[in-house]
């Protein structure tokens, strides 16, 4: 007998009149007369807190830089100012600047702890990279000038500035001021100009004297500037542009790289012309002429080695007529060119050497290049010049990201298992040497569940990602493509509609952890079937099965009543035909003239070979009806306990067996009401201007993507479009508006807004066409006051209704290949406002009751009978009978649509708790969720709000604003997990993961990784004997003199503004949290009052240097007062 429980009741009363008084419909609660049965939740608000965790792949648009030689640690900047930096594979982080500028120039403190960032937005700000998240602590933002160019020489504190008018300020990097001292460029270049230089593109100081700075002005000028004479020693003109200029080691030559291709060398006595000039990739012509110009060489680095030849690496620089040639970099070392192609632009490139000084010989051993859409280490050492294996998830955008679903607290050998089939994935040719970024430290994580990620993509492959304790890692990729015919010839059928979309694209993938099935739609509408096997197979021929799915046409009958939804109450046999042709081979009837079974994609009829990972079991095929293109599917589910597969589309549903190879149920949605159905159905033509009925948009006939794949040339009157409505609210215009053609594979998740998002009933009424928007598999009771749980499948349909489909299944062993399944449907559950979302069940104490699985056993193995049948026992369903006849009130269903929640208590089928989760928006994912305390019900809303609400009693736990939806991209990859994790696609290259959980938020700090660790700086280079003796070697230069308020003066303060930011004590308090926290804080307060009796002590010795003083002026006048009579006053 359960605790009878008052306040839950009392509660729950509360609840309903609060209610009711905003909603005019049935009441929040109806406590019927098992009140004593309802269930104790344990889950509170305390339980919930939100905080994004971690980032993880490729950062998007880079635009920047740097490396920490000592710690090394990689920082890059991008374009819309976000900062991701990089360790050793496993400790990465993400910041963001605040206003969003592009980052221009990244510079680290060399073995400090701290990074300097330029803006451009001309900002320029010091990062503290010493705590877990890194925080800014000065800012200064230049009022008057543009900034180019930074440099910060090594173990120095004073940054270089170079600006757009050609100037040079100067910027102490501990207070971030300004100093009085100003390199101005009239100063600079003098009489040997007529023109402005241009702006600063580049300045260094002398790797051998610290006092003498080259500046390097785009138009060609360069500048030897004396920090300490203030005046330029020489000056080096060359007729084209310069884009970077590097110092040989030992201080006595400079290379710069030109616009016209050419790499001019330069001694640095000799102003007159350079010493070398070379085109590397220019064709020299026989008559001594200058050779033909070539693109800009856009960066060049110079570096040096004990025993051999220099290395002068370069990108750009190709001749024009390499028209289609992919980018380069160019290394020559010695008489040895080599070019290495990349996929990508480059963005920047460093070349990392052993030491961080820059007057010793620089031994590289790796170049890092940033591209656009991609991060490639070379290793120099080795011939050929082979790239470092990336141990960083930074693929994930390899072909665009569709779908994606999210899976915590997996079986425990599910990731060896697929890591296992993964690694016979693995390229060869890499480096043979361990990746060069290895600096940080990974964090403390307790975290013991498995995560695993799964990513949908354009070109139909499915990767898994091992997403456990806050890392990612790519454990298998599926290529489903490969079982498709990819030459498709010219008189299929909208083949020439299909040329510039993706027909392999990802749409929706089911899969069950526990039997490793899975099941992914396509935007061909077409799903396939895979079993994980470790063994590698050959498949003589692809199952296939193809399926009619049902289609209304424009106002007119099809002959065979293919398209035939009409208002007839019962539903008819002849209306649904099943499959066409033999299943067990490929269609042949792609020629017909009425194009009547024509699939969109061509299954290959040659054998297959399967490698051990996700092998193909059966491919199902929406064939075209009457002339027109299969409907998108909207929905999709497996179970392998009952060997189903269910998906529907915006005209009805289809049951797949999958171990017999046949369909069960191919049902119109309005079939499925049977004689009870509510609306008022007229068939129709789609509407050319329709009205939106008050939602975000109306897509034209529930289409399920904005633009349809697989046209026929007929099918142009029933092309699918966008209508945008005009009463839109501002933040939800952006979502309706429809993409360029090509450019986003798929502009939706799952059918997040391919229904209409009308929630009144008169409109609902007007819609003849119900989609399908979600399923669920359970074992529970089919009809109304039954009292034996049966195999059921509840739907869930666009207009807001819950249907009920029971199961009969032949029993296990031989039967189960032989006898038919039987589906009959038993009627409507429940209606709710907008469309089904999320259907969950719960047990009487309530517990998650999770769909019946079957566990994996190796498919490959030819096992008698009797030992396979023992391998795949089906697992006992957690509620019998027996109990339930004792206890009246035995389940409950939690339903979930896009603007309420509803629990149903069962078999009495009666409405307990209700809940309005929105009124003016839509829900986009609603998940019910396992927490370490209970479950919950958690939902992510167009306007940005995240809530998670109790089950069954539907009290709101949380509700949080996190971020306006400005991305159809996060509405499309939205996904929340089991213990408070979620997910989405934050840009086209990046996962980013947040969580819900109170108890993740406070063991966060733990987990994260440290950027900083505690490292020696290596020693600097013996100066030797003789140049100890008679000078020469590194010549070292006070800057503290030359640049300080006591020699330089102080700055213009209209020329830059200094802004304190975040990181300093403000930062801590605000980040500090838990035990550490309070040990910070005390830290903290410890620090302040030390700060303040610091602050104390240097007034009183003030005071008292002051007393002094007066003292001593007293004593003198008292001396000189002594001797004189009162009439020589």
């Amino acid at each position: 007998m359960k605790k009878f429980n008052i306040r839950k009741v009392l509660d729950g009363l509360k609840e309903a009149s609060s209610s009711s008084s905003s909603s005019s419909s049935t009441p929040s609660v109806q406590v019927g007369p098992q009140e004593n049965n309802l269930i104790q939740e344990t889950l509170q608000s305390e339980h919930f807190q939100l905080c994004k965790t971690v980032r993880h792949g490729f950062p998007y648009q880079p635009s920047s830089m740097a490396f920490d030689p000592v710690q090394k640690i990689l920082a890059i900047g991008t374009q819309s100012g976000a900062l991701r930096l990089f360790g050793r594979p496993g400790v990465e982080c993400y910041c963001q600047h605040e206003g969003g500028a592009a980052v221009i120039q990244l510079q680290f403190l060399i073995n400090e702890g701290a990074l300097v960032s330029a803006l451009a937005d001309d900002s320029i700000h010091l990062w503290n990279l010493r705590q877990k998240r890194p925080a800014v602590l000065h800012s200064l933002k230049f009022n008057r000038e543009r900034i180019t160019f930074c440099h910060l020489p090594f173990q120095s504190k004073w940054l270089y500035i170079g600006t757009e008018r050609g100037n040079i300020h100067i910027v102490n990097v501990e207070s971030f001021m300004l100093s009085g001292y100003v390199i101005m460029w009239n100063k600079a270049i003098e009489l040997s100009s007529k023109s402005h230089p241009g702006p600063v593109v580049h300045i260094s100081d002398n790797p051998m004297d610290e006092g003498k700075l080259i500046i390097g002005y785009e138009s060609g000028i360069v500048v030897l500037w004396d920090l300490k004479s203030k005046k330029a020693d020489y000056r080096y003109t060359y007729d084209e542009a310069i884009h970077s200029v590097a110092w040989h080691h030992e201080g006595k030559q400079f290379i710069c790289s030109h616009s016209d291709g050419t790499l001019t060398i330069w001694n640095i006595r000799g102003q007159g012309k350079p010493i070398q000039t070379i085109t590397p990739h220019g064709k020299q012509p026989k008559d001594g002429k200058k050779p033909e110009p070539c693109k800009p060489i856009l960066k060049v680095e110079y570096k040096t080695t004990r025993n051999g030849d220099p290395f002068i690496i370069f990108s750009g620089g190709l001749s024009y007529d390499t028209v289609g040639r992919r980018p380069c970099l160019t290394v020559m070392h010695g008489k040895s060119i080599a070019v290495l192609e990349m996929d990508y632009p480059i963005v920047d490139f460093l070349t990392l050497c052993e030491t961080p000084y820059p007057n010793d010989f620089q031994e590289p051993y790796a170049v890092v290049v940033l591209l656009e859409k991609d991060l490639v280490v070379i290793d120099l050492a080795q011939n050929g010049y082979p790239i470092f294996e990336n141990p960083y998830p930074l693929t994930i955008h390899e072909s665009p990201v569709t779908c994606c679903e999210y899976f915590a607290d997996c079986p425990v050998d599910l990731i060896p298992a697929l890591y296992s089939v993964g690694s016979r994935q693995k390229r060869q040719g890499y480096s043979k040497k361990e990746w060069p970024i290895s600096g940080g430290n990974w964090g403390q994580g307790t975290q013991s569940f498995s995560e695993i990620i799964i990513t949908g993509h354009a070109d139909g492959t499915v990767k898994f990602w091992d997403a456990s304790a806050i890392m990612l890692q790519v454990l298998y990729k599926l290529k489903t493509a490969k079982i498709f015919d990819r030459n498709r010839s010219k008189e299929d059928k909208g083949s020439s509609e299909v040329s510039d979309e993706d027909p392999f694209a990802i749409q929706i993938m089911a899969w069950c952890p526990e039997s490793r099935m899975l099941c992914v739609a396509g935007v061909s509408a077409n799903v396939i079937i895979y079993r994980f096997s470790k063994l590698e197979v050959t498949t003589e021929v692809v199952q296939l099965l193809e399926v009619r799915m049902q289609y209304e046409l424009n106002e007119m009958e099809s002959p065979d009543g293919g398209g035939g939804e009409q208002t007839s109450a019962h539903p008819t046999p002849g209306a649904s035909p099943q499959t066409s042709g033999p299943p067990s081979h490929p269609s042949t009837s792609s020629n017909n003239s009425d194009g009547g079974n024509i699939p969109c994609l061509k299954v290959r009829s040659s054998p297959l070979k399967q490698s051990p990972g996700y092998q193909v079991d059966l491919v199902v095929q929406s064939v075209w009806v009457s002339g027109e293109p299969p409907q998108q599917i909207t929905s999709l589910v497996l179970n392998s306990s009952y060997g189903l597969v269910v998906f529907g589309n915006s005209n009805g549903l289809a049951v797949v067996d999958y171990i017999q190879k046949t369909v069960v149920l191919n049902l119109g949605t309005v079939e499925l009401y049977g004689s009870n159905d509510p609306y008022q159905r007229q068939p129709r033509s789609p509407r050319k201007t329709r009205q939106p009925s008050g939602g975000l948009c109306d897509i034209n006939e529930y289409s399920a993507t904005s633009e349809d794949r697989c046209k026929s040339p007929t099918s142009a009157k029933m092309s699918r479009k966008l209508s945008l409505p005009t009463e839109l609210k501002p933040d939800l215009v952006l979502l309706s508006v429809c993409p360029p053609r090509g450019a986003n594979p798929l502009d939706h998740r799952d059918n997040s807004f391919s229904r209409s998002r009308s929630s009144s009933v008169t409109s609902i009424d007007k819609e003849a066409r119900e989609a399908i928007s979600s399923f669920l598999f359970c074992e529970t009771f089919a009809r109304k006051g039954d009292c034996t749980l049966t195999p059921c499948l509840y739907v869930g349909t666009s207009l807001g209704t819950v249907l009920v489909l029971a199961i009969t299944l032949p029993s296990a062993g031989e039967q189960r290949q032989l006898q038919p399944v039987i589906i009959s449907p038993t009627g409507m559950l429940v209606r709710l406002k907008g469309s089904i979302m999320r259907i969950s069940f719960l047990d009487s104490t309530g517990l998650l009751l999770a769909p019946a699985f079957e566990p994996w056993y190796e498919p490959n193995i030819t096992a008698d009978g009797e030992e396979r049948e023992k391998i795949r026992k089906r697992r006992p369903v957690s509620v019998s009978p027996s109990t339930s006849q004792e206890l009246n009130e035995s389940q409950f269903a939690v339903v979930c649509s896009e603007k309420q929640a509803k629990v149903m208590s069962l078999p009495s089928q009666t409405c307990i708790y209700k809940h309005s989760i929105t009124e003016n928006s839509f829900i986009l994912r609603a998940d019910i969720v396992q927490m370490n305390q209970g479950v919950c019900l958690a939902c992510f809303c167009a306007n940005g709000h995240i809530m998670t609400l109790s089950v069954p009693g539907l009290r709101p736990l949380m509700d949080v604003n996190y971020l306006p939806l400005t991305d159809m991209r996060i509405a499309r990859t939205f996904c929340f997990t089991n213990l408070g994790q979620a997910m989405y696609l934050c840009s086209p290259t990046e996962i980013q993961r947040i969580t819900y959980s109170q108890e993740t938020c406070e063991n966060l700090q733990e987990m994260l990784g440290e950027l900083f660790t505690p490292v020696e700086t290596p020693e600097a280079p013996n100066r030797g004997f003789f140049k100890g003796l008679f000078g020469g070697g590194a010549q070292s230069l006070d800057r503290e003199e030359l640049f300080g308020e006591v020699a330089a003066g102080k700055a213009s303060r209209s020329l830059a503004q200094h802004i304190p930011g975040p990181g300093g004590i403000e930062g801590m308090k605000g980040a500090a949290s838990g035990v550490v926290g309070d040990l910070a804080r005390a830290r903290i307060a410890l620090d302040e009052r030390g700060q303040k009796l610091g602050e104390l002590d240097e007034r009183t010795a003030a005071m008292m240097a002051s007393a002094d003083s007066f003292s001593k002026h007293a004593h003198d006048m008292m001396l000189k007062c002594k001797d004189k009579k009162w009439y020589q006053f």
